[in-house]
């Protein structure tokens, strides 16, 4: 292999990854080449692109670049093309081509790749925490919800807790049971975090009778039992009182209704605090 090296200097007016992916990916086609990347990453200013020029003359290099804000590259490719620097267009011919068939023009703003990408470990990290916090495992996780969830069993918490997951929030559930006292941690955050969630014992008791023979019991057990039912109910209405949060009656609502409900519900405590 030569001693001598080629570099490719890659410019972008966000991270520069998928520039440099490319340049890396057609590299590996040449065996004994031995090519240098330097990424060059958030160039917004034409200030940048004559530093990029100058170093790319002085050392033979190329240039690969995705930018696409089109003042700065128009000036890096009439810079470029004046200084006789080989140089390469990664994103505009993709964009050029999209253009005939979609609708309308680009918006030419660097980074919303990344901005993608940022929204989806976001929701993998709501995803990841609702089933760390589910049903009270673990009651800290009170403490760094966006939002928790209390009620008695078979209430919508678990689904719900995923639903609002996939809308960024991280969702922590907590049980309410008449011989479990509930975390101290409930009384200690905001009661704008807390929502709570009633349902009618006739609705309860219908629920939980169909759960119990799905799972091959008899429906006569203690859980569907409709004095427990009630004694939970009045249990969790008093926990609720003494949070002193909002409270869905769940009894008529689809999971989808009620959780977009609590969604707007804390997307309004937030526009308050701003």
């Amino acid at each position: 292999m030569s001693d001598t090296h080629e570099i490719v200097y890659v410019v972008s007016d966000s991270v520069g990854e998928t520039a440099e992916m490319v340049v890396k990916a057609a590299a590996s086609q040449f065996i004994h080449s031995n090519i240098k990347i330097r990424r060059i990453p958030y160039v917004e200013d034409t200030g940048t692109v004559e530093e990029v020029i100058l170093q790319a003359k002085e050392n033979g290099g190329l240039i690969a670049f995705t930018l696409v804000v089109p003042e700065v590259r128009e000036y890096l490719i009439k810079e470029a093309e004046k200084a006789n620097i080989p140089m390469c267009d990664i994103l505009s011919p993709m964009m050029n081509l999209l253009q005939t068939k979609c609708s309308g023009t680009p918006r030419n703003e660097p980074g919303l790749m990344h901005t993608l990408d940022e929204d989806y470990f976001r929701k993998v990290e709501a995803i990841e925490f609702a089933v760390k916090y589910d049903d009270g495992r673990d009651p800290r996780g009170v403490l760094r919800a966006d939002v928790v969830l209390v009620g008695v069993s078979r209430t919508s918490k678990t689904p719900l807790s995923q639903y609002l997951a996939h809308k960024r929030l991280k969702v922590a559930n907590i049980p309410l049971v008449p011989e479990v006292e509930p975390p101290e941690e409930l009384y200690t955050i905001s009661k704008e975090k807390v929502i709570g969630l009633s349902i009618s014992p006739e609705k309860l008791n219908s629920i939980r009778t169909e759960r119990l023979k799905s799972l091959g019991l008899k429906a006569e057990a203690i859980y569907a039992n409709f004095n427990r039912i009630k004694e939970e109910l009045e249990y969790s209405t008093k926990i609720m009182e003494k949070i002193g949060c909002q409270v869905i009656d769940v009894s008529n609502k689809a999971v989808e209704e009620t959780a977009n409900l609590i969604h707007h519900m804390i997307q309004k405590n937030n526009e308050k605090k701003l």
